[in-house]
């Protein structure tokens, strides 16, 4: 359904804000219900290679979303910005309280300096936190179907993944207010959209580097991941993506902008595979039976 409100209006404006305000959710992470882990579940939980890169990666946004705020000019868009910075620092808070609970190999390291471009590194960031987001539905639903840690940690992690999806939202709607705001056009939107997105595909890749540099990725690859990968497909990771990205954006308003470059990228990835699959099933038929194959050569 076309959403009825014109993107870049004060109207457009006035509800990307207050959606945002008004959807937060107060909490304090030294106070959530942490379920008591021993044994195997905190030896998976404790085994996971990427919790000092996350830990990082959070203290970072908090950073990058408050030197940003005060250069914003308008009071609406500032004051829902300056929330988000908030809600950043609270992230890399729990992250913390979960590293000390339960004594997890992983310290706060030095963040970078702040660049001299604030608000491209603020959209940088926005652009990363879409990719990350995305790809993290279809891994947090595997994680969780595979009861890879306690229910409890999952319900706590949920808290966080809706936060990160009201934050995806506002920001492609801050983005598009942003845009029109500067005269741009569909396709250079679309172009600059697609250049911010291979910056933040680059910046992942380099994560996941660093995430296996403490051990290779060998003890999580050999004692953990066989549980969290049993099953595990190509296709059925980008449904689950794109499932879980529609079920968790249909939470909010739909007059709302919403991500529409990657769930397409995964939406035409899907029919690819599927048009695959299809074509290559008499073959797949023929290998399983091979001597009716040879009797229809023969005939």
């Amino acid at each position: 359904m076309a959403s009825k409100i014109k993107a870049g209006s004060e109207e457009h404006k006035s509800l990307f804000c207050r959606q945002f305000v008004e959807s937060y959710q107060d909490y304090d992470p030294e106070t959530l219900p942490w379920p008591a882990l021993d044994g195997a579940d905190l030896a998976r939980l404790r085994g996971v290679p990427f919790w000092q890169e996350v830990y990082h990666t959070e203290r970072r946004a908090g950073a990058i979303v408050d030197a940003f705020t005060p250069h914003v000019a308008d009071p609406v868009v500032r004051e829902a910005i300056a929330l988000q910075g908030f809600e950043e620092r609270r992230h890399a808070d729990l992250i913390r309280v979960m590293i000390e609970r339960y004594g997890i190999d992983a310290t706060a390291q030095p963040l970078e300096a702040s660049s001299a471009d604030l608000e491209t590194a603020f959209i940088d960031f926005g652009f990363g936190e879409c990719l990350d987001a995305f790809l993290g539905f279809g891994a947090f639903k595997s994680a969780r179907q595979s009861q890879f840690l306690p229910a409890e940690l999952f319900d706590i992690f949920d808290t966080l993944m809706f936060e990160e999806t009201r934050h995806i939202v506002f920001f492609i709607n801050y983005m598009a207010w942003r845009e029109k705001q500067r005269g741009l056009g569909a396709v250079r939107r679309a172009l600059k959209s697609a250049r911010f997105y291979g910056r933040a595909g680059g910046r992942l890749m380099g994560m996941v580097k660093r995430g296996q540099e403490p051990n290779d990725g060998k003890d999580f690859a050999v004692t953990q991941a066989n549980l969290f990968l049993e099953g595990f497909s190509f296709q059925g990771f980008v449904e689950d993506c794109y499932r879980e990205n529609a079920r968790r954006m249909s939470a909010f308003d739909p007059d709302l902008m919403q991500p529409r470059l990657l769930p397409g990228i995964a939406r035409l990835a899907l029919r690819g595979l599927k048009a695959w699959d299809t074509a290559r099933a008499p073959f797949k038929k023929s290998a399983a039976n091979p001597a009716a194959a040879t009797q229809r050569d023969q005939a």
